[in-house]
């Protein structure tokens, strides 16, 4: 199950930096919570693969299309995968870089679940307002 679990956020990361949203949502509980921490536009709690597609929208648009996740471990469990990576964007003419942790809770062979913990919250909050 530990490696279903890695299998199937590997392969939510894989189609994103596709840009395959619907191979995306099928990793995905249809009411699966999100939940971005801070300031910015795109923090608040999300539910849903339609609020999810929306956010995944506004994330692109803010960004121009550049935002990228860059996986740099995973660890996983019976019910979680916690990602530690590098996201990056260009906005504004603006170049930004941060380390993020990702937690994701696994139920039934989907993400339930996805909280962000940001490496720099304040700068992340400056960057996307």
């Amino acid at each position: 199950m530990v490696t279903d679990n890695r299998k199937l956020i590997e392969g939510a990361y894989d189609a994103f930096g596709a840009g395959d949203i619907p191979a995306v949502l099928q990793a995905f509980a249809e009411e699966i919570t999100w939940h971005v921490p801070g300031r910015s536009p795109l923090s608040g709690d999300y539910r849903g693969h339609q609020e999810l597609v929306g956010f995944f929208g506004r994330v692109m648009e803010l960004s121009g299309g550049s935002f990228r996740i860059q996986i740099d471990d995973m660890l996983t469990d019976e019910s979680r995968v916690v990602v530690l990576c590098t996201v990056s964007a260009d906005r504004n003419g603006r170049a930004w870089s941060s380390p993020e942790v990702h937690v994701w809770e696994i139920a039934d062979g989907k993400a339930v679940v996805f909280r962000e913990f940001q490496g720099d919250q304040q700068a992340e909050d400056e960057f996307w307002s």
